[in-house]
């Protein structure tokens, strides 16, 4: 059986051309809009399984804690097995995953799928990360802003793509839609993806087990690291809970109408190249805080906007720009603390941004039920005020060991 971990007679990989990053920015896409496209049909999947709304609207919050599994245990394997065997077996595997759901019968059928797909859609991040690793150091924030576009694009037209394709041919159908291109990808894939790994000492768990050390060793990944979870609980609150809202009385939408602001996040991912660039010229700091400002005044701004649908999808649009703009600024930050492990440091930093991501999607249904979509505004707020916070004063961290590895601090 061949060894597909290294390689130690090839030479070293060449940078991926601009058609290798577009490719990976398009599967990044597909994968990533797999956790998001029955969002905005939950209320007819619910009735379709028979299940409670509340109980569905928890399944459909699964992929996020599947993605987390996945960005711990599988994202390290960039470091360690070549990108053409890797990704395709996972974007298969996501296929998979897709199918069994849109067989279920049940509501705990339904999220067992939605949870293994979750697992298997983080080889959007593993994307992220080999865009990076096989770029040239000046430009690899662009590289990152490109597939971080994708999977923006994943996660705003995933809702809309599901909602318009369900009303269609129903949520089933759906599914096997989207699982049929993720095993389009895969194919694409294996033939343009780097056949090349460079060897990596430690083992795979000894890279599982190195978070904690990781965060000790570089702060400055810490920090990032909590300030990214803050603003992707804010990001999942407003955007779950603006489908929810706009999906109840007295607004009633169809899931084809709340997949539609979806759009309004286009700017989003119009962005994101800008920003990475940005962010190779000035660094991460700048970037981050002017995208956070911008988002806090917008979340501030569709606290009483709901019901005024142009002035909800300017502040959605603004919102999603401010944020996908930070993101891909942070991201390219962490990414360079220490260029030989890229894809453990992605890693460690993308858990704990999802894990604030679920906190955040997991809340939104609730708030907005028992609370008011006026409290989730004000809610999401308040995390990207103290991600702000967390930022401004961390421009050099004293910690000897960060500066001793050559990583800058925080925004520089």
């Amino acid at each position: 059986m061949p060894d597909f971990r290294k390689d130690s007679a090839a030479p070293r990989p060449t940078h991926l051309n601009a058609g290798n990053i577009l490719f990976l920015a398009s599967a990044a896409a597909v994968a990533t809009s797999t956790s998001y496209t029955v969002q905005p049909e939950i209320r007819v999947i619910a009735a379709d399984l028979s299940a409670s709304l509340s109980t569905t609207s928890a399944a459909a919050g699964l992929p996020i804690l599947g993605y987390m599994l996945g960005l711990a245990l599988l994202v390290p394997l960039v470091d360690r097995v070549r990108a053409y065997v890797l990704v395709p077996a996972q974007l298969v595997a996501l296929a998979g995953a897709l199918l069994l759901t849109s067989v279920a019968n049940t509501v705990i059928v339904f999220g067992t799928g939605l949870f293994l797909s979750g697992v298997c859609a983080s080889t959007g991040a593993q994307m992220s990360t080999l865009a990076a690793k096989h770029s040239p150091p000046d430009r690899q924030g662009r590289a990152l802003g490109c597939v971080t576009a994708g999977i923006s694009a994943g996660i705003l037209f995933g809702r809309m793509i599901g909602g318009g394709l369900t009303d269609l041919v129903g949520w089933r159908a759906m599914l096997l839609l989207v699982a049929v291109a993720c095993v389009l990808c895969a194919v694409v894939g294996r033939a343009v993806l780097p056949r090349h790994i460079e060897r990596q000492s430690g083992s795979w768990l000894s890279g599982l087990l190195s978070a904690p050390r990781l965060l000790r060793t570089h702060p400055d990944l810490l920090v990032t690291s909590a300030a990214g979870a803050l603003w992707f609980f804010a990001f999942s609150l407003v955007w779950v809970g603006v489908s929810l809202a706009l999906s109840l009385p007295p607004h009633g939408l169809s899931p084809t109408m709340v997949g539609l602001y979806s759009l309004a996040g286009a700017a989003g991912m119009a962005v994101t190249p800008l920003a990475g660039r940005l962010a190779d010229r000035f660094g991460a700091r700048p970037i981050v805080l002017g995208g956070l400002a911008l988002a806090l005044a917008c979340t501030l701004a569709m606290t009483p906007a709901l019901g005024l649908a142009p002035l909800l999808l300017i502040a959605l649009a603004l919102f999603d720009a401010g944020l996908f703009g930070a993101q891909v600024a942070n991201q390219s930050r962490v990414l360079n603390i220490d260029p030989l492990r890229p894809a453990q440091l992605n890693s460690t930093y993308m858990v704990i941004y999802f894990v604030g991501g679920s906190l955040g999607a997991a809340a939104g249904g609730p708030i907005v039920s028992s609370l008011g979509w006026p409290t989730a505004a004000g809610v999401a707020a308040a995390a990207i005020l103290i991600a702000l916070v967390l930022y401004i004063p961390r421009r050099r961290l004293p910690l000897a060991r960060s500066a001793e590895a050559g990583a800058p601090a925080v925004g520089e």
